[in-house]
């Protein structure tokens, strides 16, 4: 069962993206080929953010943009960064990460991303080439990055916990 994660980080930038548009959905290759094409750079290729709704759909937005607005403000199945480009009239998935502090979701988020990208018409990698871990200090109320296994708070040096504690992610 996937799990739908909330938005957890800054109350500023949920304020700042609400009422924005929210990320364009992808439903067919040649939607997503056509926004490719339009935004890719002259390196061929395109970093977007993403975030797989709670429908299970792929949305894009500039790199530049907050998944809380690409989402809508609503929770989400997946959340990060993509890079995409076009191969032999394809599109191509280069990387994909779960890189997003706003949302924060699991590695194990990617079953979500693997079927969006799948109903997107893009052959999805074997997982996500870049993968985070989050946890949220309970002492200082930081949102931390793991790194190398290490689970202690950047900010004020508490141990962290060894499960993901950002918020009341819900199955659906």
């Amino acid at each position: 069962m996937p799990k739908a994660y909330p938005y957890v980080g800054p109350k500023e930038i949920a304020a700042r993206a609400s009422g924005s548009v929210p990320g364009t959905v992808f439903s067919s290759a040649d939607d997503l080929a056509a926004w490719v094409q339009a935004a890719e750079t002259s390196r061929g290729r395109v970093t977007a953010m993403f975030v797989v709704d709670a429908a299970g759909r792929l949305r894009l937005a500039d790199r530049r943009s907050e998944h809380v607005a690409c989402a809508g403000g609503s929770p989400v199945l997946a959340a990060g960064e993509i890079t995409l480009s076009i191969r032999a009239g394809r599109v191509v998935a280069e990387g994909v990460s779960n890189q997003s502090t706003g949302y924060c979701p699991e590695p194990e988020s990617w079953p979500a991303v693997s079927a969006a990208l799948a109903a997107a018409g893009v052959e999805p990698p074997e997982g996500y080439s870049t993968e985070l871990s989050f946890r949220r200090c309970p002492r200082c109320d930081q949102i931390n990055v793991i790194k190398d296994q290490l689970l202690e708070c950047a900010v004020c040096g508490s141990a962290l916990p060894m499960a993901w504690n950002l918020g009341p992610a819900t199955e659906v």
